[in-house]
């Protein structure tokens, strides 16, 4: 089976959780014997951090222009099984009518921004990935948020027939225990981009106790931090760390911080890729509260919750012995059905039903 795929970026993890789970997932595709091509527009803010060239077992695709790549594009998708159109792919309705005009390929949207996508609607505001007959015309529509309102939500606002989670991972070949590196000891660490709707609450859980324990190490690793951050001297930063970095610097942390942006948190069963890395690298996890995340993670079993500086600081109390039971229970939980395979075969499963469906109507009935 091929799958062309029309994404944001796969080719740069700066600034965006695309790349790492596209990353993942198409590895663990090409292993279970799908051909994959990866449709990416080159920007320049992508291009010039690129840490990834060439996609194993597959083929990535870097065009300057919808134009130019019109007549690949539909060389492909003609000869594909299964087509993709994600969010935030800034090619995303071009590429939808190409697909629907060859009309041969199973049509899949991937929303791995729902709240986002929902946040606009409920605004009355456009949404640039979406194209004007919304996902009507999708056989499946994947969103990267679970819980009880996104098929209701996309079925009344866009027209989706058949809504399904596909949730964030982790590729353990990447992500894994390794060891410690000193210049990534932290006591709480927290690996991020920055974002404006995550502030309050990174300032809560993570500035007011490095201020709160000035005896304490806390680190910082991400991109796009504004010099007024409120920095304080048992504040360290790391800026931008890669996939391959990841795994070092999450063992090298005592503890480490995940936050949601708001979005995300209102809407709830949305958990960050972030969480998985962490727990597939043996990190105890520290996250602040969302609905659902106990469908991922057991409160205080295989996760910490923090509401505010009180709680963050009793986490770091904590005893080493507890966080590494803890993290142990989260890494097991994590390897049993967080990781990029996994969530490979959920989508193979749901490609070969719809594939199935198709064959059965086309079917004559009998006589």
């Amino acid at each position: 089976m091929k799958i062309v795929i029309f994404g944001l970026t796969i080719s740069s993890s700066w600034g965006n959780g695309h790349a790492t789970l596209w990353r993942g997932l198409c590895k663990h595709l090409a292993r279970s014997g799908y051909s994959v091509v990866f449709f990416e527009r080159d920007v320049p803010y992508y291009a010039g951090a690129r840490d990834l060239y060439e996609l194993p077992g597959g083929e990535l695709r870097l065009f300057s222009n919808w134009d130019d790549v019109r007549q690949a594009a539909s060389a492909d998708v003609r000869d594909a099984d299964v087509a993709i159109v994600t969010s935030y792919c800034p090619d995303a309705v071009a590429a939808t009518d190409l697909i629907f005009s060859e009309g041969h390929a199973i049509p899949v949207f991937y929303d791995l921004d729902t709240p986002v996508t929902l946040a606009r609607l409920l605004a009355g505001e456009a949404v640039p990935y979406v194209g004007p007959r919304g996902l009507r015309d999708f056989e499946l529509v994947l969103s990267f948020t679970g819980g009880p309102r996104v098929a209701d939500e996309f079925r009344d606002r866009l027209g989706a027939r058949d809504t399904r989670p596909l949730y964030g991972h982790v590729d353990t070949d990447i992500h894994r225990p390794v060891a410690p590196q000193p210049h990534y000891r932290a006591d709480l660490s927290y690996l991020g981009t920055y974002s404006e709707d995550r502030q309050r609450t990174l300032e809560t859980l993570f500035v007011a106790p490095a201020r709160a324990r000035r005896d304490l190490r806390f680190l910082i690793g991400g991109a796009q931090y504004p010099d007024d951050f409120p920095w304080s001297p048992n504040i360290y930063f790391v800026r931008h760390l890669p996939p391959p970095e990841h795994a070092p610097f999450f063992a090298s942390s005592r503890l480490t911080l995940n936050v949601t942006r708001r979005a995300m948190a209102e809407m709830g069963w949305c958990p960050s890729g972030r969480l998985f890395e962490a727990a597939a690298c043996g990190a105890p996890l520290l996250s602040d509260d969302w609905p659902g995340i106990a469908d991922f993670f057991a409160p205080g079993e295989e996760i910490l919750i923090a509401r505010d500086e009180h709680d963050a600081l009793a986490a770091l109390a904590m005893t080493d012995a507890e966080l590494r039971r803890m993290a142990r229970r989260a890494y097991e939980r994590t390897m049993d059905q967080h990781t990029s395979d996994k969530r490979a075969r959920e989508l193979i499963s749901m490609l070969e039903q719809i594939t199935s469906n198709r064959v059965s109507r086309q079917q004559p009935e009998e006589a």
